[in-house]
C-alpha cells in the first residue's frame, strides 16, 4: 500500500454518525464517482469484500423466476451464476473455456431464448484468468432486449479502462484491495436510477437485509438513516486511495498499467513460458496469467519465489489450478522495478528447477 494509505487508516476514529464522517463520506461516493466514470447518485462502497459486491448486484436485481443470462469464463463468472440460482433467477449460462472471451453473438443468442430477460451478468476482469472482458457491444445487446448489465469490476478499477455511463453498465461493484492498494474489506458499488427503478419495484422484498441497497442508501444520502456501523479506517484509506488515483489520473494510469504489463509479457515470452490468454488486446493489463512448464510444479516454483526472494505470486483456481501463475501487478505495484524484480528471480528459479532459460 502506499505510504499515505497507511497514514489515512492511523488517523482518529470518530463515531459512524460523526458530522465529521459524514463529509469524509461525501468526499468518498465523488472520488468514487470520478474513479468510475459515472454521474450514478446510487455511488459508495459496500461494507465487506469484493464477494459482497457481488452478493449485493445480484440480490437486489434478481428476484425468483427471473430470467438471467450469465458469462461463465472463470471460477468469479461462475459465482456470478451460483449467486444468481441462488436468488431464484432462472439462470441461462453461456460457458467458455477459461482463459478466452465471451463473444457478442453468444450473449444475443442466450438472450434470444429467453422470455423477458432481467439482466446479463459477466467479469470485466477475470482474476481468476486474466481476461479482461469487452463490454460496450455487450451492453447494448442486453439493452436491446430489455436486459440490465451487471459487471464484475473487482481487478480492473483503478488498473485499465473502465467508464460506467459511456460502456452501459447498469451495476458494478468493485474491491479496495486490487488496483486502488486498499486492504480488504470494502467493495466499491455504483448503480444507475434505471436498475434503481426495477429494485424500488420488485415484486418482493430484497433477501438480504444487509445487502439491501435501497435501504444502504438511506446512510449515503444526505438523510443519514442508520443501517450499519460504518468501517471508519477503512472510509479513510479508501479515500485517500481514490485521491491519489485522482492526481495520477486515470488515462496515465490506465496506459501505465497496459505498459507495464506488456513489458511483462516480453520478458516471459522471451523465457519460453506461453500465455494463458492468446490474444493480446484481452490481457488484463493489472494480472498475466501465465502457464506453468509441464516439468514443474506450480506449489514449488511459488514456493521457491517467496521463500528465496519474498515474492509472492498467484497460483491457479478452479479448473486452472496447478497450471498457471497469476502475477499482479496493480496499482502501486504496476512498475518498471518489479518487473525487473519478478522477471530475474523466475529465472533463477525456472533454472533451478530444470527449465533452462535462455535469452
Amino acid at each position: 500500500m502506499h505510504p499515505r494509505i497507511y497514514q489515512a487508516l492511523a488517523s482518529p476514529i470518530v463515531g459512524h454518525l460523526d458530522p465529521y464522517f459524514f463529509e469524509v463520506m461525501d468526499d468518498t461516493k465523488d472520488l468514487l464517482r470520478q474513479t468510475f466514470r459515472t454521474k450514478n447518485e446510487i455511488t459508495f462502497p459496500i461494507a465487506g469484500t469484493g464477494m459482497a459486491g457481488m452478493e449485493a448486484a445480484i440480490c437486489n436485481v434478481v428476484e425468483e423466476g427471473d430470467e438471467v443470462v450469465v458469462c461463465v469464463n472463470g471460477l468469479f463468472g461462475a459465482r456470478m451464476s451460483d449467486i444468481a440460482h441462488r436468488n431464484g433467477g432462472k439462470v441461462t449460462e453461456i460457458k467458455r473455456t477459461w482463459g478466452e472471451s465471451i463473444s457478442p453473438a453468444d450473449v444475443k443468442e442466450a438472450l434470444s431464448r429467453c422470455r423477458k430477460p432481467k439482466a446479463v451478468a459477466l467479469v470485466h476482469a477475470e482474476t481468476s484468468t486474466g481476461v479482461l472482458q469487452p463490454l460496450s457491444e455487450i451492453s447494448k445487446i442486453a439493452h436491446d432486449f430489455g436486459a440490465l448489465l451487471i459487471a464484475d469490476t473487482v481487478t480492473s478499477l483503478g488498473g485499465c479502462e473502465l467508464d460506467i455511463d459511456r460502456m452501459g453498465i447498469d451495476v458494478a461493484f468493485s474491491g479496495s484491495q486490487k488496483c486502488l492498494n486498499c486492504p480488504p474489506g470494502l467493495s466499491p458499488m455504483t448503480t444507475n436510477e434505471k436498475t434503481m427503478a426495477a429494485i424500488r419495484n420488485r415484486k418482493t422484498r430484497v433477501r438480504s437485509w444487509y445487502f439491501d441497497i435501497a435501504e444502504i442508501e438511506k446512510y449515503w444520502s444526505q438523510g443519514r438513516a442508520y443501517h450499519h456501523t460504518g468501517p471508519i479506517s477503512m472510509v479513510y484509506a479508501l479515500r485517500e486511495a481514490l485521491r491519489i488515483v485522482q492526481e495520477e489520473g486515470l488515462e496515465n494510469r490506465w496506459t501505465r498499467h497496459r505498459k507495464n504489463c506488456e513489458a511483462l509479457v516480453r520478458g516471459l515470452e522471451s523465457m519460453g513460458l506461453t500465455m494463458l490468454v492468446k490474444d493480446a488486446q484481452e490481457r488484463l493489463p493489472s494480472l498475466t496469467a501465465v502457464r506453468v512448464p509441464e516439468s514443474i510444479a506450480d506449489t514449488t516454483l511459488r514456493g521457491a519465489l517467496l521463500n528465496q526472494f519474498n515474492i509472492e505470486i498467484g497460483g491457479g483456481l478452479g479448473e486452472l489450478k496447478g497450471h498457471i501463475l497469476r502475477i499482479g501487478l496493480m496499482g502501486l505495484n504496476s512498475s518498471r522495478k518489479n518487473i525487473v524484480l519478478v522477471l530475474d528471480a523466475l529465472e533463477k528459479v525456472l533454472n533451478d528447477q530444470g527449465h533452462a532459460v535462455k535469452r
